[in-house]
């Protein structure tokens, strides 16, 4: 086993900068009011979860008011569907999306649709991405919301959501958009205000945050029902006790990102180019990822001619690398990848592919250690492939 453990599954979480998991448990340990309270512990608290509105809304040039904290991805995503199917159903109850969301979309979709709203999924090119001509011909007068991701969680096509939005207001500008940007926040540059962005959602595990914490950003303008009710708290958006510690770690862990997110993609992109260039010397390996300046800084989808993902996935863990086998929050045990399928990706390949997703805790040695760990692997797993 190698002597330090080599992360690639950043995808997935990522670890905690230190400095946030400091402030997380001195807000435990020291500042643990509750921010409803209103004797002195609690306004310290409320300081916290007033500064991070602030931190998110100005690395999107949006309003505090804006955004509203929630568990993670998962329930943001519902709220945003849900909350805007809601609000909207006496226009129309037809919804877009696309071919390779992540469950959190999908799921609350096809529930959506036992409801009774009528949902077209978009197909994809074989790198990942919607045809702007189909959405165009897709939107019609009772075209009530448009959920696309910002970049997808597998391959890491980055889709063109500026252009996404424009084309949703020409065509009915009484359409939400909604993406899904929790693979994009911290990686790409993300402006609501400029793209037609109505809704959007993100988490803190997937940018050196906690685990818990997330948010959704709502524009202003929008007249939506909670899906949670209770105490009122968050404009009566969300209730429940603020998750204090989570949500003052989200935003340092933003603050920190934002501060040098320039010098944070290049090295990552760096990194992913770096591993993407010796990939291509194996034999037998598919790059399932755009290349170059193109696709997430992060994200590198590969396919492995005639080796399992997951006996390929062990053998790389038994060397201390750690990988991911698609979305790390559908189950233990995923079936084949709905994304792999979408772009087109030959049968013999569909339970053949990992994902490798890279930050800032990693280096460009640590890619050419995995690939020389893929030279010597890929000749001995494939002598035992299945008939």
């Amino acid at each position: 086993m190698n002597k330090k453990e080599i992360y690639f599954d950043n995808s997935a979480t990522t670890r905690c900068f230190p400095e946030v998991a400091a402030l997380v448990s001195k807000i435990m340990l020291e500042d643990y009011g509750n921010p409803s309270s209103k004797h002195r512990k609690g306004l310290e608290a409320e300081k916290y979860v007033i500064r991070t509105g602030e931190q998110i809304a100005e690395s999107l040039r949006v309003k505090p008011k804006e955004i509203i904290f929630t568990s993670g991805g998962t329930e943001s995503n519902n709220m945003a569907l849900f909350c805007a199917a809601e609000a909207r159903k006496r226009q129309g109850m037809h919804i877009i999306t696309s071919a390779i969301e992540h469950a959190a979309v999908y799921k609350p979709l096809d529930r959506l649709a036992e409801m009774g709203y009528e949902v077209t999924s978009l197909p994809v090119d074989g790198k990942g991405h919607i045809s702007l001509e189909d959405l165009r011909a897709a939107i019609r007068p009772d075209t009530i919301l448009v959920s696309i991701m910002y970049v997808n969680n597998e391959i890491g096509a980055v889709e063109p959501v500026a252009e996404i939005g424009r084309i949703i207001k020409e065509r009915n500008p009484g359409t939400l958009f909604h993406t899904d940007a929790i693979q994009a926040y911290g990686k790409v540059r993300i402006r609501p205000k400029e793209d037609g962005i109505d809704l959007l959602s993100a988490s803190a595990h997937k940018f050196h945050g906690p685990k818990g914490a997330g948010f959704l950003y709502v524009d202003e303008r929008l007249h939506l029902k909670p899906l949670i009710y209770g105490g009122g708290q968050q404009a009566g958006m969300r209730s429940g006790t603020h998750n204090v510690p989570g949500i003052a770690g989200m935003g340092l862990a933003a603050e920190m990102v934002f501060a040098r997110q320039e010098e944070y993609v290049r090295k990552i992109r760096g990194i992913r180019n770096h591993f993407m260039e010796m990939l291509r010397e194996l034999d037998g390996v598919r790059i399932n990822s755009e290349e170059g300046e193109d696709g997430a800084p992060q994200i590198v989808s590969a396919s492995f001619e005639g080796i399992r993902a997951e006996v390929l996935l062990h053998a790389l863990e038994d060397r201390g690398i750690f990988v991911g086998s698609g979305s790390a929050c559908s189950s233990n045990h995923p079936g084949i990848s709905g994304t792999l399928k979408a772009i087109g990706l030959p049968q013999r390949l569909l339970d053949s592919t990992l994902r490798f997703s890279f930050s800032i805790y990693n280096e460009p040695e640590e890619a050419e250690e995995c690939v020389r760990t893929l030279s010597e692997l890929l000749p001995m797993l494939r002598r035992y492939r299945r008939a």
